[in-house]
């Protein structure tokens, strides 16, 4: 009998696709629930003063993350780290530019959540996405997964976890549900903290009252990436993409691997096809070993 690599190629792309288009639509969307709290960010307000940012610092007791500029040693993280679950940055698009915000999303349906393993990282309730360094195995496969690049690891500390916000969930204050602290400090209300479903009706209100002044006069995170209970509005001459927000589907990413995944090893598909592989090697290799093959210790042509 006769098998080539074609033919074994062929066989299993056939299995699999078929096996994932029979599990295409076996992914029910996992929308934004009605009680999910969030955030609305208003580029158009913020004007850069970073209070959000020390204002997290101060609450998640995170270290300061300093950098040595003219003028003596400031707290001047220059994206999200191991110390800095959020973070304020300059967008410029052309002559035009804004601050923004930068944290988790909080996506509804969480490609982190997705791919944890261990489940450190879960959905609480209130839909804020929540880690527990308890359970973490230190895989990082988060880190891989968000498409926002959210998640950080803490690569020089001795007992390293993941860092990300996490909406000031245990702040503790003598006042319990308080909210995030980064809310409470902006002077200028350019991030506000909610239910989502009201933030996306103000998001709305102010894009109706004030036409022409925000970016495609729509709310990003309402839709995209299967929607995110961190809402943005733009300046209408600053994109969302020039303010670091990747344009995704409308399908949440992770909604997308599962499918594939679950269609991969649906009826063992994995596992048949990598013993049709061993199988093929060994029947390849057969004619040469009953022919004598090359001897033992030396290459063919010796």
């Amino acid at each position: 009998m006769t098998i080539s690599r074609r033919s074994v190629l062929q066989l299993l792309a056939a299995g699999g696709a078929a096996a994932i288009a029979d599990r295409a639509d076996a992914r029910d969307p996992r929308p934004s629930g009605p009680d999910d709290v969030g955030m609305l960010f208003d580029a158009t307000l913020c004007v850069g003063c970073r209070a959000c940012q020390s204002a997290c610092k101060e609450a998640n007791a995170l270290p300061a993350d300093r950098e040595q500029v003219p003028g003596g040693i400031y707290d001047a993280p220059l994206d999200l780290n191991g110390s800095t679950k959020t973070i304020v940055k300059l967008a410029v698009q052309g002559e035009a530019s804004a601050y923004v915000k930068t944290q988790c999303m909080h996506c509804a349906d969480p490609s982190c959540v997705s791919v944890c393993m261990a489940g450190a990282l879960h959905k609480l309730p209130n839909g804020v996405v929540a880690y527990g360094k308890d359970t973490c195995v230190g895989c990082r496969y988060c880190q891989i997964a968000c498409p926002f690049n959210v998640p950080k690891f803490q690569w020089h500390t001795a007992v390293p976890v993941i860092v990300k916000c996490e909406l000031c969930r245990d702040r503790k204050d003598g006042k319990q549900g308080k909210g995030p602290a980064c809310c409470e400090v902006c002077p200028r209300g350019a991030v506000k903290y909610g239910k989502r479903s009201a933030l996306l009706a103000e998001a709305k209100e102010r894009i109706r009252q004030s036409p022409g002044r925000y970016f495609e006069e729509r709310v990003f995170g309402e839709l995209d990436g299967g929607g995110t209970n961190v809402l943005y509005l733009s300046p209408k001459e600053v994109s969302f993409k020039a303010l670091g927000l990747p344009a995704l589907p409308r399908t949440a990413p992770a909604a997308s691997a599962e499918a594939v995944q679950h269609g991969i090893y649906t009826l063992g598909i994995a596992p048949v096809a990598l013993y049709a592989y061993v199988t093929w090697a060994q029947l390849r290799a057969r004619p040469k070993a009953e022919s004598g093959g090359a001897k033992p210790g030396h290459a063919e042509g010796e």
